[in-house]
């Protein structure tokens, strides 16, 4: 099932009984990113907290293992599945092995994910840790810096354990989900996810 078909199927909410949704805690305003802030606004998500159908459930993976401040960290040898898989590794920018932290956050908003009953889950793309369509290959500071298609491990876990993730910038998702929060919601049928752009088209030659 596509995520757009899981969303359509998702039920309506009410303000008794709200859809439950995991966010990135950063997507939300909280100051837990590397450097102290919360890394920017995100009108996409942030919307959420207009819709008294929703509950949102907020967590930052990388705070919780590492702290805030610290440093930056991407994954070297794979993807965040692979990294699950004992096959690659998180390494900060100063090359510590961040690996077993960082698997320990994904364990930890795992459990979070069950004891909430979480329905879906938004997720700041391109991070190391909730990264679900696009993550950088090794340090995203290299002066030839790549991409890759797939997850961080914190979204891996969570979509191998068969929750929904979606990333802030999966604009026609995140269009499905607030028409299921308010009725009266028009869905703009020009939004696009992620995946659809031209720049992820061009760069993945997809």
């Amino acid at each position: 099932m596509t995520d757009r078909e899981y969303l359509n199927s998702i039920r309506i909410p009410s303000r008794e009984n709200p859809l439950r949704i995991l966010m990135s805690a950063c997507l939300m305003g909280i100051k837990c990113g590397y450097d102290g802030t919360a890394n920017g606004q995100y009108p996409s998500a942030l919307k959420f907290q207009e819709f008294e159908t929703a509950r949102i459930i907020r967590f930052c993976p990388e705070e919780f293992s590492f702290g805030s401040p610290r440093e930056m960290c991407d994954i070297h040898g794979g993807n965040g599945m692979d990294v699950l898989d004992g096959k690659a590794k998180v390494l900060s920018d100063s090359g510590v092995d961040w690996t077993d932290g960082m698997i320990a956050a994904a364990k930890k908003m795992l459990e979070i994910a069950r004891e909430e009953n979480i329905e879906v889950a938004v997720m700041m793309d391109m991070s190391a840790a909730c990264g679900s369509q696009v993550i950088y290959s090794g340090n995203r500071f290299s002066p030839n810096k790549k991409y890759q298609i797939g997850s961080g491990v914190c979204a891996a876990l969570l979509i191998r354990e068969g929750i929904k993730v979606i990333s802030q910038r999966d604009y026609a998702s995140l269009e499905i989900l607030y028409s299921k929060l308010d009725s009266t919601h028009t869905i703009d049928k020009s939004r696009i996810d992620h995946h659809e752009i031209a720049w992820y088209k061009e760069y993945f030659n997809v």
